[in-house]
């Protein structure tokens, strides 16, 4: 564990440049005195590292050096095989560059690291899209894929769901994420860094002015600060509503996580006909309606009063739909047992009675 420590150690020296004492203990997940130890071991193995000292200081590796430990664990090996996600390296261009790099690879490990890849690819598999949803056409994501690594600065007409829906926009493209079979575009316009659909790009042209990316932008941190404000801002209401203890299980399956964890926090505990009280938060009076109608007569919303009313008349629209049974039917009278046409003793018993 120790000499796959030091190794690592390396690496991210190569790979960084300069890194701090922490900074090194967090990638590592060790301490911060376990990195001065290691520090010290390779310097005394002849690796020329040195610490700059100072608020900007850290440690890093002479100018020039590069390490040539080349080999691969049976676990990275496995690694990189899974790694490779061919759908959406052929939707960014990178397919047939995926394809080689990986026969480069296959041509470089030892037969046993090359049987353990092939293995990998028969038992695990790796499908972005979500299920029930088709794939969104994206005809310009090579190009804008070109444009982020060429940091070249780009001129979009796209089409958004607020009125005007189609505008053009100059924007400096910084990175692209696949999110649940949907790939994004996060680029900084007017001084603030937005996200796109790239499915709603309706026309793309790569300009020749160079973008300035900003300085410490990590696209992994910002897509995630995106997906949390995004969560927390798009459930403008709540709805106060009572519903069975078995109602909130299902909204594990039924509603957004971010619903269901609201839900859940807020739920009080149910009362002795296994009823509860709770507040779960809503996009809007529309929205409500429709996930709170997944739990049937299992919920019953309190507030506010126009959820309360539109859920009231869906109600009563259906039941107008749905009578009871044996109830009026275009004004004949119900069948009877005793009647002809009546249900049969058996048909009753076989329904449990009456």
């Amino acid at each position: 564990m120790r000499a796959s420590r030091l190794v690592s150690l390396l690496l991210l020296l190569q790979t960084r440049g300069r890194m701090t004492a922490p900074e090194l203990a967090e990638a590592l997940e060790v301490s911060v005195r376990t990195v001065y130890r290691d520090v010290e071991s390779l310097g005394a193995a002849g690796v020329p590292v040195y610490a700059e000292r100072g608020p900007a200081g850290g440690y890093r590796l002479l100018d020039g050096y590069r390490t040539r430990l080349t080999g691969l664990t049976a676990g990275e090996a496995e690694a990189l095989f899974l790694a490779g996600v061919p759908g959406p390296a052929a939707e960014l261009g990178l397919g047939s560059v995926l394809a080689a790099a990986e026969l480069k690879l296959q041509a470089a490990l030892p037969a046993d690291l090359t049987d353990r890849g092939g293995r990998i690819r028969q038992r695990f598999h790796l499908d972005a899209p979500s299920w029930f949803r088709e794939p969104e056409p994206t005809p310009h994501l090579a190009t804008l894929a070109d444009a982020v690594w060429e940091d070249r600065r780009i001129r979009v007409r796209y089409r958004r769901w607020q009125a005007p829906r189609e505008v053009t926009r100059t924007l400096d493209p910084l990175g692209v994420v696949l999110k649940a079979g949907r790939w994004y575009l996060v680029a900084a316009a007017d001084g603030q860094v937005r996200t796109y659909r790239v499915g709603a790009i309706l026309e793309l042209t790569v300009l020749a002015e160079h973008v300035d990316r900003p300085t410490g932008f990590d696209l992994a941190a910002c897509w995630r600060e995106h997906a949390e404000r995004y969560e927390s801002s798009v459930y403008r209401a709540e709805a106060r509503v009572r519903m069975t203890a078995a109602a909130l299980a299902q909204t594990v399956h039924l509603f957004p996580p971010a619903m269901s964890r609201a839900a859940h926090a807020a739920a009080g505990a149910p009362d002795a006909d296994g009823w509860l009280l709770t507040t779960v938060p809503i996009e809007s009076i529309r929205h409500g309606h429709v996930e709170l109608l997944k739990l049937g007569a299992q919920v019953q919303v309190l507030a506010p009063a126009e959820l309360r009313e539109r859920l009231t008349d869906t109600a009563h629209a259906l039941a107008a739909l749905y009578p009871p049974t044996g109830a009026d039917r275009a004004g004949e009278p119900a069948a009877d047992a005793d009647q002809p046409g009546g249900a049969s003793a058996e048909t009753i018993e076989a329904r449990g009675g009456r």
